[in-house]
């Protein structure tokens, strides 16, 4: 059987090879050898006949599909933090395990007071006696200015008497004198006053800094979330700095992955998009964030997913293909196999146009398990899905139609 399927192989070469390479002297080899009675019309269609390649074709609409942005990326925490203390001291609470989950505001860690109680006792003592001290100068602040009014008084008197003959003119020296002099009484009391003032001020700041330093004796976690580390340990001594706990919030969970800038003008704010874990799972979520800077080095832009994880079971750091839509554009679904390239090695298919072949060259949208979405043709082709190798443009085809798969 093997010398006959090789002889069947070569008879079908040598067939193809003479219908696509030499079909000019096959056509005349079938003119010349035509029966004479046969009239003209009927020559031109057996010569037509003889030429055309038998391939099977598919009709092809449009579709209106919804294009989308493929970008590669990872989970991130919607929020995270490393609580430091402000303050030093040993620590006096017992230690929270990591992967324990906290409310906004509870307390992680706590510190000794040691003497800080006592600086505020001081501290709030020392501001009830500069309080004390501002009615006195007050007072005397006001006997100063009734002094200067009685003493403008005499003065005035004075003057008017002196006018008249009535008095010396060391009298009007006198009562001036003594004007000058309550004047000064007046601005000493105001001067007094205002350091009264200023004692009640730095009492008041000092109570201010004694109480700070209590309340950061107690560090609170800023948001609610999971415990990333065991909180600092019982009896250790913290310094202004020492990490206390990292607290991180996985919901909503945010997708980040990088549009590459030939992509980036597709991607919009408020876009839907999915994605697909390594794991398997796929998720939905929402564009929040797109960079409108790129990153130097890969000249890609940063784009954030947000989306729900009320179970937390994403977690930070899962490898993520996000896919974001994109506005829809006009596509043919061809299968893979029609696909071909051209003699300068454009990607596109066979068509079937009046009856002889045509290259149209054509971009992938996107790959399916039915087929691949291409665009670039117009919205009713003919395209070849079989035989479209053995031709090339404008060889007359022999066309057999399939039905399109659903």
């Amino acid at each position: 059987m093997k010398p006959f399927s090789i002889l069947t192989a070569l008879l079908v070469v040598a067939a193809l090879y003479l219908l696509v390479f030499e079909r000019e002297a096959v056509v005349a080899f079938a003119r010349d050898g035509a029966p004479p009675e046969a009239t003209a019309d009927e020559a031109v269609l057996q010569d037509a006949a003889a030429a055309a390649v038998p391939v099977v074709a598919m009709r092809s609409q449009a579709q209106s599909i919804d294009s989308a942005v493929l970008v590669r990326g990872r989970t991130e925490a919607a929020r995270q933090v490393d609580v430091r203390a402000e303050t030093s001291g040993k620590i006096t609470s017992e230690p929270l395990r990591k992967g324990a989950f906290v409310d906004e505001g509870e307390v992680l860690c706590r510190l000794d007071p040691g003497t800080r109680e006592v600086a505020l006792a001081e501290a709030a003592a020392r501001l009830t006696e500069a309080r004390a001290t501002r009615p006195e100068a007050e007072a005397r602040l006001a006997e100063a200015e009734a002094r200067l009014r009685e003493a403008e008084i005499n003065q005035n008197a004075a003057s008017k008497l002196s006018e008249g003959g009535f008095a010396s003119q060391t009298r009007v020296a006198s009562s001036e004198a003594a004007v000058e002099s309550a004047r000064a009484a007046v601005q000493s009391a105001k001067s007094g006053l205002q350091s009264v003032s200023a004692q009640v001020q730095s009492a008041e700041a000092a109570v201010a800094a004694a109480e700070t330093e209590l309340e950061r004796l107690a560090i609170h976690a800023p948001f609610a979330g999971l415990l990333e580390s065991d909180t600092a340990e019982l009896g250790e001594l913290m310094q202004p700095g020492g990490l206390c706990a990292t607290v991180i919030r996985l919901d909503p969970i945010k997708l980040v992955g990088f549009v590459p800038e030939t992509e980036v003008d597709r991607v919009e704010v408020g876009a839907r998009a999915q994605a697909r874990l390594a794991s398997g799972r796929e998720v939905a979520g929402t564009v929040t964030f797109l960079s409108r800077s790129a990153d130097p080095d890969t000249r890609t832009f940063r784009v954030e997913v947000e989306a729900e994880n009320a179970a937390l079971s994403i977690r930070d750091g899962q490898t993520a293909e996000i896919v974001i839509q994109a506005d829809g554009r006009s596509a043919h679904l061809l299968p893979q196999s029609a696909l071909t390239l051209n003699d300068e090695g454009d990607l596109g298919v066979r068509l079937v146009r009046d009856g002889v072949a045509r290259f149209a060259p054509v971009s992938i949208l996107r790959d399916t398990t039915r087929g691949a979405w291409v665009a670039g043709l117009e919205d009713a082709v003919s395209v070849i899905v079989v035989g479209q190798e053995f031709v090339t443009d404008g060889v007359p085809v022999q066309a057999s139609f399939r039905e399109a798969r659903p």
